[in-house]
């Protein structure tokens, strides 16, 4: 059962899921050179900015219980490490999000990860 893997496994594969998506977007937004695209994407794809629409979309009432279950359990894994540029919870945060990219991928609900990707882009336009 789906729900039963490891919450950092789906987090490993949530990430990939995650970032493709925002590669895809700022590619077709017409970036055009590779420095360009990394910049960009930071915006997005770092730790601060992924638990900064986390809680967002979390404010917003956006996910079902069944998905903040999900990300729940990611952010209360034990894990004793964490990257240098950002706190425990912050870390922890964006784990829960790419948690439930991998588990929605696993689910078949691409649909549903469209909904939040798109989401979490409107969000970063309401920044600007």
């Amino acid at each position: 059962m789906i729900k039963e893997i490891n919450s950092l496994v789906l987090a490993y594969l949530g990430d990939t899921i995650y970032e493709d998506y925002i590669r895809e977007y700022l590619i077709k937004k017409g970036l055009g050179n590779v420095k360009e695209l990394q910049n960009e994407s930071i915006k997005y794809v770092s730790a601060k900015a992924q638990a900064r629409y986390l809680e967002k979309l979390v404010n917003a009432s956006f996910f079902s219980e069944e998905e903040l279950e999900i990300i729940r359990r990611a952010r209360n894994h034990k894990n004793a490490s964490h990257p240098k540029n950002c706190d425990i919870v912050t870390y922890k945060k964006a784990t829960g999000l790419e948690a439930l990219m991998g588990y929605l991928k696993l689910e078949g609900k691409d649909e549903r990860i469209k909904a939040i990707m798109n989401e979490i882009i409107k969000c970063s336009m309401e920044e600007v």
